[in-house]
């Protein structure tokens, strides 16, 4: 005689293992497209290294150039930066992967604001790497420079801690630009009001300046950099949850408030 708890656990775990065989699958496809669109740019990686690398390089004194302290260096960094733009490339496609994993459990509204929202994110990452490099870099590498002259100091870096920097400015700036959409989500799920989000504005700049001290260089102007977009993209979240939430949902917050 059968066991009826094993007939009844035994769908539950083939759906399991079903999920399991599909997560594997959308893994495989999203790692192959990357590396697909790293094997096409793999031939121009020193181009691909040294157009990151031009913002510092138009601001080293004549004749300056970056260093390789490491033996391998000069062949893995370029390949790590065609890697990283590769996955950039990739990723609306790594996306899709994890968006048709996840759809089947989701509500058909939930499944409406997805869409936007994954495309919005990504866009204003692109956004935030863009004045990264196009904003940012400059800025930075001139102020140092002029801070350098005065000591005869000779500026120059090795190119795996440019790198790193450039890294660690891609994803504070990427990052800093998903404001907007993190203030939509929390007010469109309700966690918090748009009053509130005004409310708590005093805050958010201040934690806006703590964090570009933490993440640019110890200077001013450098920070001035980060915090005030930081602030710019605080306000245009709480405008754009406005606008997402309609004049009914804000009557709603109202009226929960005075209760």
């Amino acid at each position: 005689m059968s066991d009826p708890q094993h007939t009844k656990e035994e769908p539950v775990e083939e759906t399991f293992i079903s999920h399991l065989v599909e997560l594997r699958d959308r893994i495989i496809r999203a790692g192959a497209s990357v590396i697909v669109v790293f094997i096409v740019l793999v031939y121009w990686a020193p181009d691909i290294f040294k157009l990151l690398a031009r913002p510092l390089m138009q601001n080293l004194p004549r004749d300056g150039k970056m260093i390789v302290t490491d033996v391998t260096g000069s062949f893995f960094v370029p390949m790590k930066v065609t890697m990283l733009v590769a996955f950039v490339i990739a990723l609306p496609f790594v996306l899709y992967q994890i968006w048709a994993f996840v759809a089947p459990g989701l509500y058909q509204h939930e499944k409406k604001l997805v869409a936007p929202l994954v495309f919005s994110s990504y866009t204003l990452f692109l956004c935030g790497m863009a004045f990264a490099y196009f904003v940012v870099f400059p800025t930075i590498f001139r102020v140092m420079a002029h801070y350098n002259a005065p000591l005869g100091a000779e500026m120059t870096t090795d190119i795996d801690n440019y790198l790193s920097f450039v890294l660690t400015m891609f994803i504070a700036f990427g990052v800093t630009f998903e404001v907007p959409i993190v203030v939509v989500l929390l007010a469109r799920m309700g966690v918090v009001s748009i009053q509130k989000l005004k409310q708590i504005r005093p805050y958010v700049i201040v934690g806006a300046f703590v964090i570009s001290a933490v993440v640019t260089p110890p200077d001013v102007f450098s920070q001035l950099i980060l915090a005030i977009p930081l602030v710019v993209l605080y306000e245009a979240g709480i405008v754009a949850a406005r606008l997402v939430i309609g004049k009914d949902g804000i009557k709603n917050e109202k009226a929960a408030a005075e209760q």
